[in-house]
C-alpha cells in the first residue's frame, strides 16, 4: 500500500492485523473475518520496538514465550532466523550494541518467530538512512525468496514498492480511495539493476502521475 501520509494506510495495517476495530465494510484473511489478533499474522512496525533488557535472541523468542510454544524448538528456531537475517553472531548482544538497520533485522526475525502465514509490515525502513534501507530492502527480498510468506507492505517509497511488490494499492489523500492497482510484473529474483531498468521507471512515471507528482 503506497499513499499521502494520513491517508490511513497504517490504520488498514492495523485492522488486518485485528489491532484496530474496523467501523464498517468488512475484512477477511483466508475467507474468515477478522474479529481480534491473530496467531496466522506476524507484524513489523516503523521502528523495531525491540526490549532493550533483552539480548537479540531473547526478542527473537518474545512471540513462541507469550504463545506458549515449545522452549526447546522455539530457541532452534530463533538462532535460525537470526542467521537468516544475518546476525547469528550478534545473538547475545543488547539492542543499544546494535545498529539501526541491525535492530530491524532482529524485528524482522521475531516477526517470523512462531511462523505466521501472512508478514504485515508498517514502513520498517522509514527511519533508516537511504543506504542501509536499500540493503534491508534487498535483505528482505532475499528472506521472502526463502519463507515465502504473504506479505503486505506500507510504504511512502514508489521505488521501494516497485522493488518489492507484484502489485500496489495506490491510495489517495483522505479520505483515502484506490486510485489504481498496480500490477508489476517485473521478473523474479530482482537486483539493484532492475531499478535502472526502463519496465522500472515506466512504473515509477505511472505511479508518479497518480499521486500528482510530474517528471520532466
Amino acid at each position: 500500500m503506497l499513499g499521502p501520509s494520513g491517508c490511513g494506510k497504517t490504520t488498514v495495517l492495523r485492522i488486518v492485523a485485528g489491532l484496530t476495530v474496523k467501523t464498517s465494510g468488512s475484512v477477511e484473511v483466508d475467507g474468515v473475518p477478522v474479529t481480534g489478533p491473530q496467531r496466522k499474522i506476524g507484524l513489523v512496525f516503523q521502528v523495531p520496538a525491540l526490549m532493550k533488557w533483552r539480548t537479540a535472541l531473547e526478542n527473537v523468542l518474545l512471540p513462541a514465550e507469550i504463545l506458549g510454544l515449545d522452549r526447546a524448538a522455539s530457541r532452534v528456531r530463533a538462532q535460525e532466523l537470526l542467521e537468516l537475517v544475518g546476525l547469528s553472531e550478534f545473538a547475545s548482544r543488547y539492542p543499544r550494541e546494535l545498529s539501526g538497520g541491525m535492530q530491524q533485522r532482529v524485528a524482522i526475525a521475531r516477526a517470523l518467530a512462531h511462523d505466521p502465514a501472512i508478514l504485515l509490515l508498517d514502513e520498517p525502513f522509514s527511519a533508516l538512512d537511504m543506504m542501509t534501507r536499500n540493503q534491508l530492502n534487498i535483505e528482505l527480498l532475499r528472506i521472502w525468496s526463502e519463507r515465502q510468506k504473504t506479505s503486505l507492505l506500507v510504504t511512502h517509497s514508489i521505488p521501494e514498492a516497485i522493488f518489492l511488490s507484484d502489485r500496489i494499492v495506490v491510495l489517495g489523500p483522505r479520505p483515502a480511495r484506490i486510485l489504481d492497482v498496480v500490477t508489476v510484473s517485473l521478473p523474479r529474483p530482482r537486483d539493484p539493476s532492475v531499478r535502472v531498468s526502463l519496465s522500472f521507471m515506466q512504473i515509477v512515471d505511472r505511479i508518479g502521475r497518480l499521486v500528482g507528482l510530474e517528471y520532466i
